[in-house]
C-alpha cells in the first residue's frame, strides 16, 4: 500500500535529501506561465465560482502538489490566451512542467492535470 508522504525524501552518500511540496509548486507554477498560451495562474473560490489570476508569489495557489512515495502528482489551474488551441497549450505546460519538476528535484512526475478555468484575451 502506497504511502502518503508530505514531502521527497531521497538519500545520498552523504545524507538525506527532503523536499518541500511548495518548492515543486513554485516550479511548477513557473514552469507553466512559461509555457505557450498560458496568460497565468488561475485560484478558484468555489463557494461563489469566481476566478482570479495569479501572479508573483501567489502562483502556488494555482497548483495542487501531491506526492506519494516519492512520485509527484500535480494539479494545475491555469487560464490560457483567447484563440489558442487548448490541447496543444496543454501538452505544452505538460511537458513543460514535466521537465522542469524532474531537472530540479529528481523525484518522478506521476501525473499532471491540467485544468483550463478560463481564457484572456491579451492586448
Amino acid at each position: 500500500m502506497a504511502s502518503k508522504i508530505e514531502e521527497g525524501h531521497y538519500e545520498t552518500q552523504y545524507g538525506e535529501i527532503f523536499i518541500s511540496p511548495k518548492v515543486i509548486a513554485k516550479t511548477a507554477g513557473l514552469a507553466a506561465c512559461e509555457s505557450f498560451g498560458v496568460v497565468g495562474m488561475a485560484a478558484v473560490n468555489f463557494a461563489n465560482g469566481l476566478t482570479t489570476l495569479l501572479t508573483g508569489e501567489d502562483l502556488t495557489k494555482g497548483v495542487v502538489v501531491e506526492i506519494v512515495d516519492n512520485e509527484v502528482k500535480i494539479d494545475l489551474h491555469v487560464i490560457v490566451a483567447f484563440s489558442v488551441n487548448i490541447k496543444a497549450c496543454s501538452d505544452n505546460i505538460i511537458e513543460n512542467v514535466k521537465y522542469k519538476v524532474e531537472e530540479l528535484t529528481s523525484l518522478k512526475i506521476k501525473e499532471i492535470n491540467i485544468f483550463v478555468e478560463g481564457v484572456r484575451v491579451i492586448d
